[in-house]
C-alpha cells in the first residue's frame, strides 16, 4: 500500500512536471509570437511615419512674365488764346509806301493802310493797332479813339523810321488787338529797299 501510494505520488509530479512544462512551452510560444507581431507593426508605424514627414515633391510655379508698357508721358500744351469771332479785319490796299519803295536810313515816313471791318461787331475805342513782327522801325502803338461799326472801311497810320546801318529789305509786321490784347484779323506790313541789294548773275546751264 505504501508503495502504490508512493508511485501514485511519482506520477502525479511527472503529470505535473509535464503540464508545467507544456504551460511553459506554451507561453514562450505566443510571446514569441506577441512580440514578432508587435515588432512588426513598430516597424509599419515607424515607415508610415517617414512616409508622412517625408517632403512631397511638387513642381515649381510656373512665371509668367508681365509685360511693362512704356506708356509716353503726353503734354497737353496750353490753349492759346484765340480770336473772337465778333471782330475781324480785312487788308484793302496799301494807301503810301508801297512794299519794294527804296529810302534812306534814318529817314522818317508814314505808312498808310486801307482796312475794313468785317466782324459782327464794332471795334471799341481801346482797340490798339501793334507791331507783331519784323523790325519795329520805332514805330509806337496806335490806339482807337472812336468807335469803327461793321462794315466800314478806316485807313491807319503809324509813323516809322528806317534803321540805320542795315541794307536790304527791312519789314515791319502789324495788327489789330483787342482790350484783352488778343490780336484778330489780316496782319498788315510795310516793306521797304535800303542800301543797294546784289542781284547775282544768272549763268546760264549749257
Amino acid at each position: 500500500m505504501m508503495k502504490y501510494r508512493t508511485i501514485l505520488i511519482r506520477l502525479i509530479l511527472i503529470v505535473g512536471a509535464f503540464l508545467f512544462s507544456c504551460a511553459n512551452n506554451q507561453a514562450d510560444q505566443t510571446t514569441a509570437v506577441d512580440t514578432d507581431a508587435i515588432r512588426t507593426q513598430a516597424v509599419k508605424t515607424y515607415a508610415a511615419s517617414l512616409t508622412g514627414l517625408a517632403p512631397t515633391s511638387s513642381p515649381f510655379p510656373t512665371l509668367t512674365p508681365v509685360g511693362i508698357t512704356a506708356t509716353a508721358l503726353s503734354t497737353t500744351p496750353e490753349p492759346s488764346p484765340t480770336s473772337n469771332p465778333c471782330f475781324n479785319l480785312l487788308y484793302i490796299d496799301d494807301v503810301t509806301i508801297e512794299d519794294g519803295t527804296r529810302m534812306k536810313p534814318g529817314e522818317k515816313f508814314t505808312k498808310t493802310w486801307l482796312v475794313q471791318n468785317i466782324g459782327g461787331c464794332a471795334w471799341r475805342p481801346g482797340f490798339s493797332f501793334q507791331h507783331v513782327g519784323g523790325d519795329s522801325m520805332r514805330g509806337s502803338p496806335v490806339i482807337l479813339t472812336e468807335a469803327i461799326p461793321t462794315g466800314a472801311k478806316r485807313e491807319i497810320s503809324v509813323d516809322l523810321v528806317v534803321p540805320s546801318g542795315i541794307n536790304g529789305v527791312i519789314e515791319s509786321a502789324w495788327q489789330m488787338a483787342d482790350e484783352s490784347g488778343i490780336f484778330f484779323g489780316d496782319t498788315l506790313s510795310v516793306k521797304i529797299i535800303v542800301g543797294t541789294i546784289t542781284t547775282p548773275a544768272v549763268t546760264s546751264t549749257p
